[in-house]
């Protein structure tokens, strides 16, 4: 069956863009697909845009540097660690419900981050924010699925989502910088609040989801959450410390838990993770390719939003505006690799995209404190353009290789490899600064420019040379 068959049956949309799930109403689809943007934009934006506040939250509320690694990544683990459930729990209650869920508990969350009188308050209530984000994206992702049945109109309903997301990873800076100069880093998170009643409001117009039953996998969950947070905390405390006895012994939890995990998907009847996708090199590029893709530019964004306020001494609204280059051609690309698809096909975009990220990593390890402020920024633009082209591509290859039932599931697979890859960069690349900045920031875009060359072959040799169905 093809992926649009299966997408026309899987979901039972109707002509005008409802679901059986429940009556369609004019403008529901397109309503689906603006509350799906704002939430992607927010959760984003709470990545980078945190990014560029982390001194002066240091300032304000003291901690160290591994203090900061938590702050940023005690959301980006739970946002991970927990997607896969919140993909089966979108299928089970339907994307609508549970989608509406999400953006409650994430906008009360933000709000407690700026209320937040310590750093360990706002670590414990970033936790939250990142458990309500992996909620909130598999589900939006499943309703912009079920609001677009026609393949080349939910290819353009996913490009505008990833435009939501790009546009927050590249301004987030931007926005960060500006809201922490002009108010207070605290701004940063309040901002969520009119956002997320904007999405409540565009939601209440969208048509109900349908529902499959799904089971809730609690030993395949708790086996996930373990061996990312004690991979982690042994990432992240092991460049603090060295080789203690608790990096040790964290790092065997995460082995550990890493191999239980697998176990316990392969025996149970309906897990989580059902590990038959990674069969289909339509699933296993697009999961692999979207680590190595966050790895870099969220490992990037983090290490040069430090180095342009304590290595070169910018402000934070200075140190967001180094970013606007590459968020103004991070649009524009996002739109157009669903079109460069539809002519190329998905490989040549994927491996354009991650040589392009290549290029700008390689070209970024020439950058120190005397180099000029434009010409950094110009070195920025690449990384931009490199994930704007990739990550459309890599989103409608995995959702048109995959059953329509299956979408949340999919959506997790994908978003839960790209917040880890994230995460984990981010523990990585500070673990090399503590070692010297301007040693660790080189040898972080060496990293990552060797990673991104290396899921660029695996993607040559394994997709296939075809034109996209557009």
């Amino acid at each position: 069956m093809s992926a649009t068959a299966r997408t026309g049956a899987g979901t039972g949309v109707g002509a005008n863009g409802g679901t059986r799930g429940g009556p369609g109403r004019p403008g529901s689809a397109t309503a689906a697909l603006v509350a799906a943007v704002l939430g992607f934009f927010v959760i984003t934006v709470d990545v980078s845009g945190v990014n560029v506040a982390l001194p002066a939250m240091r300032g304000q509320l003291g901690g160290s540097m591994s203090g900061l690694q938590w702050v940023v990544d005690s959301y980006t683990l739970m946002f991970a660690a927990l997607m896969l459930s919140a993909g089966a729990l979108s299928d089970a209650v339907g994307a609508r419900r549970a989608y509406g869920w999400g953006l409650g508990v994430f906008t009360l969350a933000s709000l407690a981050c700026g209320a937040a009188p310590t750093l360990g308050a706002l670590t414990a209530a970033r936790v939250v924010q990142g458990s309500a984000a992996a909620v909130m994206v598999p589900a939006s992702l499943a309703l912009i699925r079920q609001a677009f049945p026609d393949p080349a109109a939910r290819a353009r309903g996913i490009a505008l989502w990833t435009v939501g997301g790009a546009v927050a990873i590249a301004a987030g800076p931007v926005l960060g910088g500006l809201l922490t100069t002009e108010w207070s880093w605290r701004a940063v998170f309040c901002l969520n609040a009119p956002a997320g009643l904007a999405g409540f409001l565009f939601l209440l117009r969208a048509a109900r989801s349908p529902r499959r039953a799904a089971a809730f996998d609690l030993p395949g969950q708790l086996t996930a959450v373990l061996a990312l947070a004690a991979l982690t905390f042994a990432v992240i405390e092991g460049g603090r410390d060295g080789l203690t006895g608790a990096v040790l012994a964290a790092t065997g939890v995460a082995v550990a838990s890493g191999a239980a995990f697998v176990a316990v998907e392969a025996r149970r009847r309906t897990p989580m993770l059902p590990l038959e996708l990674f069969r289909q090199r339509g699933v296993t590029v697009p999961v692999v390719a979207g680590f190595s893709v966050n790895a870099a530019f969220y490992g990037v964004v983090f290490v040069l939003s430090l180095f342009f306020q304590e290595q070169r001494g910018q402000s934070a609204l200075s140190a967001g505006l180094m970013f606007v280059p590459m968020a103004a051609v991070t649009v524009n690309f996002n739109y157009l690799s669903p079109r460069a698809v539809s002519r190329y096909g998905p490989r040549a975009v994927v491996v354009t995209g991650l040589l392009t990220g290549v290029l700008a990593c390689t070209g970024l390890l020439a950058v120190h404190t005397g180099t000029p402020a434009w010409a950094t920024a110009l070195l920025m633009i690449p990384l931009g353009v490199g994930g704007s082209l990739a990550m459309p591509a890599l989103t409608s290859l995995i959702l048109d290789s995959v059953a329509a039932e299956r979408a949340g599931t999919a959506a997790a697979l994908l978003n839960t490899s790209r917040q880890t890859g994230g995460a984990l960069s981010i523990a990585v690349f500070g673990a090399l600064l503590a070692g010297g900045f301007a040693r660790g920031m080189g040898e972080s875009m060496l990293l990552a420019a060797c990673l991104l060359a290396i899921t660029a072959l695996g993607a040559a040799v394994l997709l296939p040379r075809r034109p996209g169905r557009g």
